[in-house]
């Protein structure tokens, strides 16, 4: 028959297990949590390098004399090679947030110029709305690889804007034909 002296460290030693499993819980939550907001500060970082380089793509297209050409490489926003003196558009090539990669995805245009960058990352955002205006066409999309920062000519903004303004007001209905005439 057990004594009153093992009853209570056998209390003990369930409590100390209680508490040993209560702050192993505790801990897989922070560290849930801690992953998340990491992830959401890795979301808001590539959100303002991909801007970084699109800004930097606009200045090198709008310092072209004559025809407006994009960059043929990253390098040259480094140090534009069209100019007599340097020229820089970024400091320096940006490491893509989500893979800590200097890779980067390039999205070129019909001569093989780059337009925009993208992550290659094919993991899935935690951010799904509220974009700035410009980076609007990442909303609800699956992969970071999806969010491409392109420079888009001040044209294509228009355009973009008045088929929105188009897309969004109601259409009036057409007049119903007078009778005697056909439909």
């Amino acid at each position: 028959m057990p004594t009153g002296k093992h009853t209570a460290a056998g209390f003990t030693y369930i409590g100390i297990l209680i508490a040993v499993t209560i702050m192993g819980v505790a801990l897989a939550a922070t560290g849930v949590v801690w992953h998340t907001a990491q992830q959401r500060n890795r979301e808001r970082e590539l959100l303002y390098v991909g801007d970084q380089f699109r800004e930097a793509i606009g200045r090198y297209v709008n310092a072209s004399s004559g025809i407006r050409q994009y960059p043929a490489s990253l390098e040259d926003l480094l140090r534009d090679p069209r100019q007599p003196g340097v020229v820089r558009y970024l400091r320096k090539i940006y490491y893509d947030p989500i893979t800590s990669s200097q890779e980067w995805g390039l999205v070129k245009d019909v001569n093989d110029r780059i337009i925009g960058v993208y992550s290659q990352s094919k993991q899935h955002p935690i951010k799904q709305r509220n974009f700035s205006q410009e980076d609007q066409d990442f909303t609800d999309k699956e992969t970071y690889s999806e969010w491409t920062f392109i420079y888009k000519t001040p044209k294509f903004r228009q355009a973009n804007i008045r088929a929105r303004m188009n897309h969004a007001t109601p259409t009036t209905p057409k007049p119903s034909a007078s009778p005697g005439t056909l439909q």
